[in-house]
């Protein structure tokens, strides 16, 4: 009866990490050589082909350097780190004397207070504004919203509630965009 190995063959033992080279083949007795020099004799059901790829030649390509940007790219700190400039527009803040203003000239100044300080920090390249303009009946927080959909280059949202409450709203500006007439 002749055995499926040859004399010659490279074998892999299946239950251990054995492998070496037939050396004797004879009905189901195959006797190996081990990488360690060891002959060691298996029935041939425990054994098989050693068909791993092997390499003979290794030829190493040079690839190009890859190339670098022609001008190096600076991370910025995310909107969210950085810190808002606060513009409190309580009317004891923005003006002296107050006498003599009914609520639609202290309406007017606070707005138009908004305004400057927004096309300010836009010009300045500052990224958030915070508005305090506290709770009260709600007036100058309406007209703010609306002063602010004005604007293609800002979004605004309640600001942050630990720090302020109710009484302030964020606005982030977008620097890049053009200014709408």
């Amino acid at each position: 009866m002749k055995s499926k190995f040859n004399i010659g063959d490279e074998v892999l033992v299946i239950d251990d990490d054995l492998s070496g080279t037939v050396i004797f083949a004879k009905a189901d007795q195959i006797t190996i050589t081990t990488t360690d020099d060891i002959d060691i004799t298996f029935h041939e059901n425990e054994l098989i082909l050693d068909q791993r790829f092997k390499v003979s030649r290794v030829i190493a390509k040079s690839e190009p350097a890859p190339k670098k940007p022609k001008r190096r790219i600076q991370s910025r700190k995310k909107a969210a780190f950085i810190p808002a400039v606060e513009v409190d527009l309580h009317i004891h803040n923005l003006t002296e004397n107050q006498r003599g203003m009914d609520n639609y000239d202290m309406l007017n100044l606070q707005i138009d207070t908004a305004r400057d300080k927004i096309e300010w920090a836009h010009r300045s390249n500052i990224p958030k504004l915070v508005f305090i303009h506290g709770v009260g009946e709600g007036v100058l927080k309406q007209e703010l919203d609306y002063l602010f959909q004005r604007y293609d280059y800002l979004k605004y949202y309640d600001a942050d509630y630990q720090k302020y409450g109710k009484g302030a709203t964020e606005v982030y500006l977008f620097q890049n965009a053009k200014i709408k007439d």
